[in-house]
């Protein structure tokens, strides 16, 4: 196994609270390097823990993570530098501009202003902000808010895109034209890690999967191969069907309960 080519690699993981809440367990997952990679789970599933310990926001128990090679613990700032995080919640300053936000971001990154403004500017342009960079985020719609913690999350040209729930509140029209364009950068080669729960979209999108139930991984694959575990023969009990992706995300996490 060549491990450098995995963008991500996290091996026997664990993460147990001090609540006794075991929210992890034996979690090894190969991210590999270049386009979109979709980690699905319910509610609880232990995703946003995850995400959390990959980032560096929550300690692990054991185990080990690294990013293009940087380990999360001894070449943490190295790990960091390769990681862009578009979180669940839009946390940044209502009152401040676009602009200013993202050329912000690029300071933490020790980037100069000279080199921040035009990168800024060209984000913003691409995702669809470029007439809205001066005004006072506050009064940006739901999907542009998105659109700006993207190009919040991108200000460093990580090489590792997390994009947690990204779409969330997001009309289809904008949606789209987000993919389209995240896309361009996968081809570039950049590394996404997405979590949704519009599974119709991680169908779509991405070409690897894993899904994670109760702290552990139950399922890690192609697309092809996850989707090829869907049961055409199988009934809902209420009749609903949903796509492929759907109805083996729900075979697979409540047969675990």
């Amino acid at each position: 196994m060549n491990e450098s080519v995995y963008a991500l690699e996290i091996k026997n993981l664990f993460k147990t609270y001090s609540s006794g809440t075991q929210a992890l367990t034996d979690v090894s997952l190969f991210v590999p390097a270049g386009g979109f990679y979709a980690l699905l789970g319910p509610n609880g599933a232990g995703k946003t823990t995850m995400i959390g310990i990959i980032t560096g926001l929550v300690r692990k128990t054991s185990g080990s993570v690294a990013v293009f090679g940087c380990d999360i613990d001894t070449d943490a700032e190295k790990a960091k530098a390769h990681i862009g995080l578009v979180g669940q919640e839009v946390n940044f300053n209502p009152f401040e501009k676009p602009i200013d936000i993202v050329v912000n971001q690029a300071g933490y990154y020790g980037i100069p202003r000279s080199v921040a403004l035009p990168r800024a500017k060209k984000l913003l342009q691409d995702l669809g902000l470029g007439d809205k960079m001066e005004e006072r985020s506050f009064a940006l719609s739901g999907g542009m808010k998105r659109r700006l913690m993207i190009a919040r999350g991108l200000i460093h040209e990580p090489r590792f895109l997390i994009l947690d729930e990204p779409t969330s509140g997001v009309d289809v029209e904008l949606r789209r034209s987000m993919w389209e364009y995240l896309r361009t950068l996968t081809v570039k080669g950049l590394t996404i890690l997405l979590t949704t729960h519009y599974l119709d979209e991680a169908e779509q999108l991405a070409s690897r999967v894993a899904i994670i139930n109760k702290g552990a991984i139950v399922v890690d694959g192609t697309m092809s191969e996850i989707l090829a575990l869907h049961d055409e023969s199988e009934q809902r009990a209420d009749g609903f069907r949903g796509g492929k992706l759907e109805e083996v995300f729900i075979q697979l996490t409540t047969e675990t309960v």
